[in-house]
């Protein structure tokens, strides 16, 4: 059995985990964490997300959530992401990452603590989007230099980072395929006289509206043809499983930064 502790607990992903800690078997809820003064904190974690009581309050102390757990799974923001793993460094606890907007800085200290502590990060824990990741590589080779790639991704209205994680890991992937920087290649929007497409670039474009789960297409397009990879998110839950997968998966591991596609076995 597996013990697990949530950062942001009373958020839309913590309360899906929490929700789906108690569908899945090998994997219990230890600790729920929110930030002082949040009107959650003291009510039972099953009971804020909508079942019945487990016995685990919200609190506001990280080491108490941690005390009695194996992992901490935090899908919070950057600055709450980076103390949450300096802490686990400190306490020799082990951290599955769902955070995104992390800057270069960020990732350096995650890598460097992941020296010490087994780590699993991932901007979409879901197994269907990394699926996708996984065909993307092998697409952009296949098709290479002849079609000219552009990255659609929609999200609720609540998301504050732009483009998504996950849009931007996809342009990652396809980037390092094609031998491409995809510091220097990328294109986000455009608007006005922009003249024609450069080849070479890898163009993103970010819708925000209602409540929209999460939805990503990659779009292939050359002469006479053109292919998509797309995936579309009707649930959280498909996120939170991916979570609770890469959890069990990480107590294999005492040290190293993992990502989905090594929980998956897609090496």
């Amino acid at each position: 059995m597996t013990s697990l502790a949530i950062t942001g607990a009373a958020g839309r992903m913590g309360r899906s985990l929490i929700e789906t800690i108690g569908q899945t078997d090998g994997v219990c809820l230890a600790g729920a964490v929110e930030v002082v003064g949040n009107s959650t904190v003291g009510l039972d974690a099953g009971v804020l997300a909508g079942g019945m009581p487990v016995g685990v309050p919200i609190g506001h102390s990280l080491p108490e959530a941690m005390s009695q757990s194996d992992v901490l799974i935090d899908f919070s923001t950057p600055d709450a992401t980076m103390e949450n793993v300096r802490y686990c460094l400190a306490a020799n606890k082990r951290m599955v990452i769902g955070t995104t907007g992390l800057n270069e800085q960020q990732r350096a200290e995650i890598l460097a603590v992941s020296k010490k502590i087994a780590i699993m990060m991932a901007p979409n824990m879901s197994v269907g989007v990394n699926l996708c990741l996984h065909l993307l590589d092998h697409a952009a080779r296949v098709l290479g230099d002849d079609v000219d790639v552009e990255i659609i991704e929609a999200h609720h209205r609540h998301k504050v980072d732009a483009p998504s994680g996950t849009a931007l890991r996809m342009g990652e992937v396809v980037a390092n395929a094609l031998n491409r920087d995809l510091d220097t290649c990328a294109v986000y929007g455009r608007q006005g006289l922009t003249g024609e497409r450069e080849q070479k670039t890898i163009g993103f474009e970010t819708i925000r509206a209602g409540d929209i789960v999460g939805e990503h297409t990659v779009m292939f397009a050359g002469q006479g043809e053109r292919v998509e990879i797309a995936h579309k998110a009707s649930s959280r839950m498909t996120f939170s499983k991916g979570a609770l997968r890469a959890a069990v998966w990480i107590m294999k591991h005492s040290s190293g930064l993992y990502d989905m596609q090594d929980v998956l076995g897609l090496r």
